[in-house]
């Protein structure tokens, strides 16, 4: 007898439509109704772009959107007319369940739930990559590849690319794969002009250029870091300002080393930097003191307060970023860094399971975020503390 119908969403090698044809194969082994040749009873492709751009990439383009100063969220965008659509198939076919393939490691799981709960909040989600029943039978690589040859389902035996790709009308991600390492160079990625730019707690304190050794001291490092981005043409601007006076005004900027540095301390942090201290600064630090600068309010004790503030937000700010430039643009190859045990490979890799809890859907899923980012900072301030000094005994101190 039928559990229910059930409305997939199929992302179409065994990292896409390979993995999600196991899915489809395993979920109509478990009793419920869900292309064709392996058993479904309807495939639907719409046609969404129309729908993508006009709703939602021309708002993206309105309010400048960004996340974290340096991603546009191209893979976010599409989610919500994906899972809108797959609710609109789910109501035309009488669907009882939504479904779908994304990893219990990634953000589109919370992207297409949190949907399916505002506009479909009746219908069940089955997310066979947080069953226990369904990671218990596939551990890994090897037990999918087993079982798609035991159930006929067409895979190859090895992934076309060393990563997995997302891509849509606005953008293409690659991630995963040989990318987990954050300090493994992208196949492909070449120039004249390679270097890498180390970090102390946010400051640049030394650049290493491929083929003249490494330049410290302040005044040389922007030096060699000006050089650089006026040959390769990188930090030039062209744009229209606000003045504090209240005039708008047109403005052609070249900034080359510093543009240059500010993307290698931005690609640090990202490894490095605690999420919601990175958040805080970011809405009040930064553009605090950008406008306090820009208004000429240096001497002011304000400004001193806010210093102070990015200051100790930079403390596990130290590490190397390894960069290029090359016809107008710098790019980051990799980075590295031992102050932060924010990031790890282990945890972040999709071919382990190994001591992860999977994410749960609201509201019971609420504090466990914040937990594990909680237990991470303080691993890392036990670490960083010196022993307490022995006392003389029968002495108390205040």
């Amino acid at each position: 007898m039928s559990k229910g119908r059930v409305c997939l969403a199929y992302s179409g090698g065994l990292d896409t439509s390979g993995n999600m044809s196991i899915i489809l194969k395993w979920l109509l082994d478990e009793g419920y109704q869900v292309a064709l040749k392996l058993g479904a009873e309807e495939m639907v492709i719409l046609d969404l772009r129309q729908e993508f751009v006009e709703q939602i990439v021309f708002r993206a383009v309105q309010c400048n959107a960004i996340y974290e100063d340096r991603y546009l969220l191209g893979t976010s965008l599409a989610r919500p007319i994906i899972a809108r659509a797959q609710v609109r198939v789910a109501d035309e076919y009488n669907c009882e369940y939504l479904s779908h393939g994304c990893t219990g490691k990634g953000n589109d799981q919370v992207r297409f739930e949190l949907a399916f709960k505002a506009l479909a909040p009746t219908k069940s989600v089955i997310a066979p990559w947080r069953l226990p029943e369904f990671i218990q039978k596939f551990q890994g690589r090897q037990d999918l590849l087993k079982y798609a040859a035991e159930k006929g389902i067409p895979v190859s035996s090895t992934p076309k690319a060393p990563w997995s790709m997302d891509d849509n009308l606005v953008h293409c991600s690659y991630e995963a794969g040989i990318l987990e390492d954050p300090d493994h160079t992208p196949p492909r990625s070449s120039g004249p002009e390679k270097f890498t730019v180390h970090f102390e707690k946010g400051l640049p304190v030394k650049v290493d250029v491929e083929g003249q050794g490494p330049i410290t001291g302040s005044v040389e490092i922007m030096n060699i870091l000006n050089k650089i981005g006026h040959d390769h043409g990188v930090g030039r601007v062209d744009i229209v300002e606000n003045r504090f006076i209240g005039l708008k005004s047109r403005g052609c900027y070249d900034t080359p080393g510093l543009t240059i540095a500010r993307l290698a301390h931005l690609d640090l942090e990202g490894l490095v930097m605690d999420s919601k201290v990175r958040e805080l600064r970011d809405q009040f630090a930064t553009i605090s003191w950008s406008r306090m600068l820009y208004n000429g309010m240096y001497f002011s004790p304000e400004r001193e307060f806010v210093e102070n503030s990015i200051v100790f937000a930079q403390q596990n700010v130290t590490g190397e970023v390894r960069m290029l430039a090359y016809k107008g643009n710098a790019y980051v190859l990799g980075r590295k860094s031992d102050a932060s045990n924010l990031y790890s490979e282990e945890d972040a890799s999709m071919d382990s399971l190994e001591g992860f809890s999977p994410w749960t859907p609201p509201a019971s899923s609420k504090s466990r975020p914040s937990a594990s980012r909680s237990t991470a900072f303080r691993r890392s301030r036990m670490a960083s503390l010196s022993p307490s000094p022995k006392r003389p005994r029968g002495l108390v101190a205040f």
